[in-house]
Parts: structure tokens; C-alpha cells; sequence
């Protein structure tokens, strides 16, 4: 006589251990992928210190004779131009389009099959993918900046820190969702430009924000793009110290948290009309 037994209950702090290191991997593949070229990484690394040099002339020459621009310094101005340009890579400043890729390929199906939720994974996949990208450009740009035009250090290691992973994680989350478009539309790179550019000017890539108009800033502030860049440099530059920085690092956990939701909605939605392959 065959007995039946109670399945044991799940151990969930092996699983979760499991799943976490699961997604460190994952992220660990992302950070080794950006080694895979480095001769690609040197000549971006090359470009951006050239558009650098030019944004900083364009800078300076606004500044002229005057100290101050908007409450800025032409240090302040020289910090920023570094900072942008630190970040191009880490954040994907210029776009990312690999989910909808995925997505119109049908490689989205692989994802499916993986033993991971699909947004973790690629949150993981892209944090590996952002740290690679600031050791090989970032942190040698951070030296170029510092030791030719003596680039100013964080004023608040710490809240600058912390601000930086917030900015990659809502800068994520935005991207993501974007990418999201895909499974409505099979031109979702085009709908991606124009986020880019829309995202450039309002995290403050294009031009510090200070230098906009009042009402303009006004707007940006009910808007997550701040988060995304700016919100780094005014900490970066002690523009925003005390309860201000913890409050705006606050802002930026709110929004990513906020945008991450909706991507977990968008993604849920366009799975349920996904068709690979007519299936």
C-alpha cells in the first residue's frame, strides 16, 4: 500500500538566498560583458572627455567676467560638465533599447523560462551592466577632470553615494517601462527618442537646471527626471546639505519606487498580449 506524504514546506530562506545570489550573478555577467571590448571603452572614453572640453567652453564663455551664474560658479560649472559626462554610460543617458528588442525578437521568451521574476532580472542585469560602465569610463574620467581642471570632490560622500544608486535605479525604471512600449508597438524606438531627449533636458544633462527659468524648474520638480542626474550633482556640490539632501534623497526613493510600479504594471499588461512567433 503506497503512502502518501505532506510535501514538505518550502524553505524560503534558501530560496530567497538562493534567488538573491541568483540575481548577484546575474549582475556579476552583466559587469564582466563591458570588459568583453575594451578598445570600444577607451574611444568612448576618448569622445566624451572631447564633448567634455567643448561643454565646458560653451560654460565658461557663459560665465564671462561674472562670478556667478544662477548661483553657480564656473567651478560649480566645471564639476557639472565632469559629472555628466561620468555618467553617460552608468545611467544610459543616451538611451537603452534592449528590452524592446528583446521583446520584438522573441528573445523575451528565454526570459520567461528563466527562474527569475523578468523585471529583477533585468534590474540586476543593467546594475552590473552600470557599474562596469563606470569603472572603465566613469572613474577614469573623474581622474581626468580632477587632475586638468581640479574638479570639485563630493561635499557629502555619504548622501552623494547613496544619491548616485537612486539616480541609476529611477533612471532603470524609466527606461524600462519605456522599453515597455514594445508590446504595443512595433516602433518603440521611436517612441524611446523621444523619451531620451525628453529625459536629457529634465535630469539636467543638456543644461544644469538652475540656469532655466523658475517656472520651468517648477515643473521639472513634480516630474521623476530630477532624480535621475540632478539631483546627484546639487549633492555632489553641497548646493543641498542636512535635512534638504536626506529630503531629497527621499524624493528620489519616492519616485523610483513610484516608477518601478509602473513597470511592473506596464510589464504584467504586455505579457498578456505577447505573441511570439503567432503563438
Amino acid at each position: 500500500m503506497n503512502t502518501i506524504r505532506a510535501a514538505a514546506p518550502p524553505d524560503f530562506r534558501g530560496g530567497l538566498a538562493g534567488t538573491a545570489a541568483l540575481y548577484a550573478a546575474t549582475a556579476r555577467l552583466g559587469f564582466r560583458r563591458q570588459f568583453a571590448y575594451p578598445q570600444a571603452a577607451a574611444w568612448g572614453l576618448i569622445t566624451n572627455f572631447f564633448f567634455g572640453v567643448l561643454r565646458i567652453a560653451v560654460l565658461l564663455a557663459l560665465f564671462g567676467a561674472r562670478p556667478q551664474v544662477g548661483g553657480w560658479t564656473a567651478a560649480d560649472a566645471v564639476t557639472y560638465v565632469g559629472l555628466t559626462q561620468i555618467f553617460i554610460g552608468a545611467f544610459s543617458l543616451f538611451g537603452w533599447t534592449d528590452f524592446m528588442r528583446a521583446v520584438h525578437r522573441g528573445e523575451v521568451v528565454t526570459d520567461l523560462l528563466r527562474p527569475t521574476s523578468l523585471l529583477p532580472f533585468w534590474a540586476a542585469q543593467d546594475a552590473g551592466r552600470a557599474a562596469g560602465q563606470f569603472v572603465l569610463r566613469g572613474l577614469p574620467m573623474l581622474a581626468l577632470f580632477v587632475l586638468v581642471w581640479e574638479a570639485r570632490w563630493p561635499a557629502q560622500p555619504l548622501p552623494t553615494l547613496l544619491s548616485v544608486l537612486l539616480a541609476w535605479a529611477c533612471g532603470f525604471a524609466f527606461r524600462f517601462l519605456v522599453n515597455c512600449a514594445a508590446f504595443w508597438s512595433p516602433d518603440a524606438v521611436g517612441i524611446g527618442r523621444f523619451a531620451w531627449a525628453v529625459q536629457g533636458l529634465g535630469c539636467g544633462f543638456l543644461m544644469p537646471l538652475a540656469f532655466f527659468p523658475a517656472w520651468v524648474g517648477s515643473a521639472l520638480a513634480w516630474t521623476p527626471f530630477p532624480a535621475m542626474l540632478n539631483t546627484v550633482v546639487t549633492l555632489w556640490l553641497g548646493q543641498k546639505t542636512g535635512a534638504a539632501a536626506w529630503a531629497a534623497l527621499a524624493g528620489q526613493l519616492g519616485w523610483t519606487l513610484v516608477l518601478f510600479a509602473l513597470c511592473a504594471l506596464a510589464l504584467a499588461r504586455g505579457l498578456r498580449r505577447l505573441e511570439v512567433a503567432g503563438g
